[in-house]
């Protein structure tokens, strides 16, 4: 393994080519769509990362439809029934999975329909948000973005993983979000999403990523 410092606009840079390509061969094969996770506790800012690919990849003729697993959560009922900063809760069952690979995975994955559902719930007001389903066609990208995406069994076609060190993720983590440092610990262990993401960077710094390679990258 070695560690490859790169600059953030680089970084976005590399992965649209990765992303592009892809989606280029996932097209011809099947008219398909490529399906990208792009994971990170919230003080990684997985979302930002993936906002900052939408325009590149559109620019190399992929149409591209951002979806934030945070617009998939569970309704208060179910999330909350804990209580609200309960980080065994919060690891297990605040996202609701089913919906997202029902709305937006699957449609985008192989023989799917393409009409996919931007956002399931409106965690704020705790209602459905009545979003419209929106079409991606053959050989577009549909990037989401969250926190605990990987492990899981969603059928993501590639995998984004933005690590940060123990130290850091408590340094970064905003107090009133310290309460889910336990869930990410126990991510960390269980899962162990930085042994098998296709793409990790380390994010101790944003201001200077570095991707983590095997020796047989390069």
């Amino acid at each position: 393994m070695r560690v490859r410092p790169i600059s953030p606009e680089l970084l976005v840079t590399e992965l649209t080519d990765r992303l592009a390509e892809q989606a280029d061969r996932v097209a011809t094969a099947d008219a398909g769509r490529l399906r990208v996770g792009v994971d990170g506790p919230a003080a990684a800012r997985p979302e930002d990362l993936a906002a900052a690919l939408v325009d590149p990849l559109r620019a190399r003729g992929h149409p591209v439809l951002h979806v934030l697993a945070a617009d998939f959560l569970r309704p208060a009922s179910l999330r909350l029934e804990h209580g609200r900063t309960n980080p065994d809760a919060y690891y297990e069952g605040w996202m609701d999975e089913a919906g997202l690979r029902r709305e937006v995975l699957d449609p985008a994955g192989p023989g799917g329909s393409g009409e996919l559902l931007p956002s399931l719930w409106d965690a704020a007001a705790d209602r459905a948000s009545r979003a419209g389903y929106v079409p991606l066609p053959p050989g577009g990208v549909v990037l989401v973005s969250g926190s605990l995406l990987l492990g899981g069994g969603l059928p993501f076609d590639v995998t984004v993983h933005l690590a940060l060190s123990p130290a850091a993720l408590r340094r970064r983590t905003d107090p009133e979000q310290r309460w889910t440092l336990p869930a990410f610990d126990r991510y960390a262990e269980e899962v162990v999403p930085a042994s098998f993401a296709d793409v990790v960077v380390r994010v101790d710094d944003p201001r200077h990523p570095a991707i983590v390679e095997s020796w047989e990258a390069g």
